[in-house]
């Protein structure tokens, strides 16, 4: 009688748990809403200044992303539309640049990031160019802002223990927010999915609230990711309740699964440039087998690029995939073999097959069936990535690579002082004796070498 009487305590314990847990979590933010003042914000607009570093392209494995100077950002923020736009105006913040990032800047640059709902694009030269890449990553910035994760905690059902909130948006990310003894948002840790990593944990701090016109704001905003810093701010001004409209272009609507495009073009026998959209890839037709060159940005364009390929030589297995360097968007084809993947699992984990193997290039390695080779060289002294790759085939005198010099549009001035990236291509195509008609960059268009040594300021 004991032991039932023992286990029925238990069970009615248990059930009347989930209704405490609940008045808990509902009182936990109904405390952070009001001290925020965040009941009846719908929008804001801020400026900002301070330091930004680019996740994910670092020049060497492990090693700090890229840092820069945030001359000023402005972010437009409306939770009823579930949007967010940054403009970012920066200048360069290392000298000799190091690692990506769209580096040397010149002066001052300017980039737009926009998320709306379920659709990521930036604007370029007043293009709008979708990025649905990085949509969980915009959507983690608009709702991990004090007032929003107030608000995304409350619409996921969040959880509570002591003054941290607990919530997950399937396949998105999960988040915890942590309150100080003032019911204000302390610190934001989440994680989300990235095509190299699979997981990747971000962090953001908030410090020095003020109050403006009755809700509170914090004037200093720190963030990492992957355990590096990517973001310090100290805001400048608050507006509460800004207009904000984000707009949808008609494109970014259009564009269904734009990475899934592959335009083919054949330059030599038995070797095609795949492009379609911003990061391109490379076929080449072996006696038994196809290598391709690059797998970028994430399964899906991965997928469609050697789903093309595989149709130009039917019957013939992709036997090599060539990784130019680490970057993220290099690389993020490849996280099936390289990362295990739990917010949004990838193609391979999936199909449950095992991850392919990984072999490393030092200096040179040649590939070749008895008629072609195809020459993998390291590139010596290049500032982008430490271990950056281009791809030589000695009989078509094509060069493939990425990164090292991406061509400008027809027309156009070379930079002036020279890309060092550019000029490290250069000097490495004179070290290793190459002889080079074309090159087929892994962004922008195929050019003759007279472009390189142009932009190089090598031009004879």
């Amino acid at each position: 009688m004991r032991i039932i009487l023992r286990a029925t305590l238990t069970v009615l314990l248990l059930l009347s748990s989930a209704p405490a847990d609940a008045q808990d979590a509902r009182a936990t933010l109904d405390a952070a809403t009001k001290a925020l003042g965040a009941a009846n914000l719908k929008s804001y607009e801020m400026t900002a200044s301070g330091v930004s570093w680019a996740t994910g392209q670092s020049p060497a494995p492990g090693s700090p992303w890229p840092r820069f100077v945030v001359k000023n950002l402005t972010r437009s923020v409306n939770y009823e539309t579930a949007s967010l736009r940054d403009v970012w105006v920066r200048t360069q913040g290392e000298d000799p640049p190091r690692g990506g990032g769209v580096q040397p800047v010149r002066g001052e640059q300017r980039q737009v990031f926009v998320v709306a709902g379920d659709l990521a694009w930036n604007v370029v030269n007043d293009a709008a160019i979708p990025a649905p890449i990085t949509l969980a990553a915009r959507q983690l910035e608009l709702w991990a802002t004090p007032h929003g994760v107030v608000k995304a905690a409350r619409a996921n059902n969040a959880t509570v223990q002591g003054r941290t909130l607990a919530f997950a948006v399937p396949g998105r990310f999960t988040v915890r927010a942590t309150l100080n003894r003032a019911n204000l948002v302390e610190r934001v840790e989440a994680v989300i999915p990235n095509p190299v990593l699979g997981d990747i944990p971000v962090t953001v701090e908030y410090a020095d609230y003020k109050d403006v016109g009755g809700v509170k704001f914090p004037m200093r905003i720190t963030q990492t990711a992957g355990g590096f810093p990517t973001l310090d701010l100290t805001v400048a001004e608050v507006r509460p309740s800004a207009a904000v409209d984000v707009a949808v272009p008609d494109n970014v609507r259009a564009a269904t699964a734009p990475y899934a495009v592959v335009t083919t073009q054949m330059v030599a026998e038995g070797v095609w440039y795949l492009t379609g959209g911003t990061h391109h890839s490379v076929a080449i037709e072996m006696a038994d087998h196809l290598i391709v060159v690059e797998a970028p940005l994430n399964d899906e364009r991965a997928l469609a690029v050697l789903k093309e390929a595989r149709g130009l030589a039917p019957g013939k297995p992709v036997r090599y995939v060539i990784n130019s360097h680490h970057h993220f968007d290099h690389s993020g084809g490849l996280r099936a073999f390289a990362a295990r993947s739990t917010i949004s699992p990838d193609h391979l984990a999936r199909s449950g097959k095992k991850a392919a193997a990984t072999e490393g290039v030092r200096d040179k390695r040649v590939l070749t069936d008895g008629t072609r080779s195809v020459e993998i060289h390291h590139v010596a002294g290049i500032l982008h990535d430490d271990g950056m790759l281009l791809v030589y085939l000695p009989k078509e005198k094509l060069l493939i690579e990425a990164d090292a010099y991406t061509p400008t549009p027809p027309n156009t001035p070379p930079p002036s002082p020279p890309s060092p990236f550019n000029v490290a291509l250069v000097d490495n195509i004179a070290r290793l004796g190459l002889t080079v008609d074309r090159l087929l960059p892994l962004h922008g268009r195929i050019v003759p070498l007279a472009d390189l040594l142009q932009a190089a300021g090598r031009a004879n």
